[in-house]
């Protein structure tokens, strides 16, 4: 394939991957998108198969048919409740791989460079293998937090700020002597920096996501997001590769963006999320949230089944329960009936709800639930006070007022959706334990407020057999 032929294949890869953004900015047209990434990334696949600096087509193939495979099996075995930790998976491979093309691209340069040029590319392959390094280690931390195999509380070590800056510092003042050690021909010298430097880069990105809360693990996987298209476009800064680059940046941008919107739709300052602690005092244990007094009170099938029933205006709130018992399908039945009989019901969405961005959008839409009644939390807050009812599915932070009058909760200043508003509010949940980020829920103690204890899609099941009876 010619260069003037292979730069307009990337173009149009490029331009596919556009629209493939454009497109999964509404739950309407994300099928729309993932089909334009689809045909970008076989487009740009064809066309990089048919660079005439391709060596060995049978590598890549064989290299693009395990990928395709195991991508294939995984995606189809995943279930949605795991989605989270698939995504965290997928942008650690983003960021080995970048450490991987920068210390290969170290030890066997694909041409001579002199000059200017060499340091320009060593100063690529150096923040290529730093950002890649954070990326891979700090996405297994978050991915690990994501699975249950780590706690969902922040881990705040004194100093942790200080500590933070003086292994970036570090990591940034190595390169200088890489780079003199490299042009000087000392490359012994160069692969132990480089190396160290991976290790610094590799623990700073566990510090900070064992840093972050639970709470702020679906702005965490935004962030890793951006984290790996910047990886990506390091790495094809170091392969001279125009498309990885503009899909790098695409990545990368398109993930700092979302970041900062959930971040004020949170009343959060990014920065305060990416460097952790937040609700905590620098080099300080977390404050403790005020002590809860008073009793859960409890309602069966039939009380919640009858409260339903009289209700007029009846909002769902969706949590990461839903999502573990699979209960999507029978919440979507429970609303049919209802309003087959002329209840107003919709649904509220908190920008955090699940365990990634739009987690409970997706889930809702794979049970076919009418976009127009899935509304945000700014579009639904006001209208709590006037509903009879609001079942809340598996949530509980996004639920906790706590966010609002407890200065001491780690949450607070969070915007949370304001069901204790209602009328009555049932609070289906597996148990009397804590939510993810670990703070219990006043909530559950108010007078208004019942307890539906259970498996989220046992009780579904049963509350629509008790509608439909």
């Amino acid at each position: 394939m010619g260069t003037n032929l292979l730069t307009t294949a990337y173009l149009g890869a490029a331009i596919l991957f556009i629209q493939s953004l454009g497109g999964l900015s509404s739950q309407t047209s994300a099928r729309r998108g993932n089909l334009y990434g689809l045909a970008g990334m076989v487009l740009a696949i064809g066309a990089t198969a048919l660079n005439p600096s391709v060596e060995s087509f049978t590598l890549m193939l064989a290299s693009v048919l395990v990928g395709s495979g195991i991508g294939a099996v995984l995606a189809s075995r995943v279930a949605m409740t795991a989605m989270p930790e698939l995504v965290a998976v997928l942008h650690s491979f983003v960021g080995l791989a970048a450490v991987l093309v920068g210390i290969s691209s170290a030890l066997a340069p694909h041409e001579a460079l002199t000059g200017g040029a060499q340091v320009v590319h060593l100063v690529e392959i150096w923040l290529g293998v730093a950002i890649g390094a954070i990326t891979f280690t700090g996405s297994i931390i978050a991915w690990a937090k994501l699975k249950g195999s780590l706690s969902g509380r922040p881990l705040l070590l004194p100093g942790r700020h200080a500590l933070n800056a003086v292994v970036a510092l570090s990591i940034l003042g190595m390169a200088v002597p890489f780079i003199v050690a490299t042009q000087g021909g000392d490359l012994a010298t160069a692969n132990g920096l480089l190396v160290g430097m991976t290790v610094l880069a590799c623990i700073l990105g566990v510090h900070l996501v064992m840093a972050i809360g639970g709470a702020d693990m679906p702005v965490v996987v935004s962030l890793l997001n951006s984290y790996s298209g910047w990886a990506a476009a390091a790495a094809g800064f170091m392969l001279a590769n125009d498309l990885l680059i503009v899909t790098g940046a695409l990545v990368g941008s398109s993930g700092a963006i979302l970041s900062i919107i959930m971040c004020r739709a949170m009343n959060r300052s990014i920065l305060s999320v990416v460097f952790g602690g937040f609700g905590a005092d620098s080099g300080a244990a977390p404050a403790q949230a005020a002590v809860i007094t008073g009793e859960q009170k409890e309602w069966n099938i039939d009380d919640v089944a009858q409260a339903a029933a009289k209700a007029r205006e009846i909002i769902i709130v969706p949590g990461y329960g839903m999502a573990v018992g699979r209960a999507q399908h029978l919440v979507h039945d429970f609303s049919k009936i209802l309003r087959g009989k002329g209840v107003n019901v919709r649904y509220a969405i908190h920008p955090v709800a699940g365990r990634l961005p739009g987690h409970m959008n997706v889930l809702l839409a794979e049970a076919s639930v009418p976009y127009d009644i899935v509304l945000e939390m700014d579009e639904i807050n006001s209208d709590c006070p006037r509903t009879d009812l609001v079942l809340v599915i598996g949530a509980n932070d996004i639920v906790n007022p706590g966010a609002e009058t407890d200065a001491a909760s780690p949450i607070y200043g969070m915007p949370v959706i304001q069901v204790w508003k209602a009328t009555h509010t049932v609070v289906l949940k597996r148990g009397r334990g804590a939510g993810y980020a670990g703070i219990d829920n006043p909530l559950f103690y108010l007078d208004n407020t019942r307890m539906l204890f259970g498996d989220a899609k046992d009780s579904m099941q049963k509350l629509v057999s008790a509608l439909k009876g």
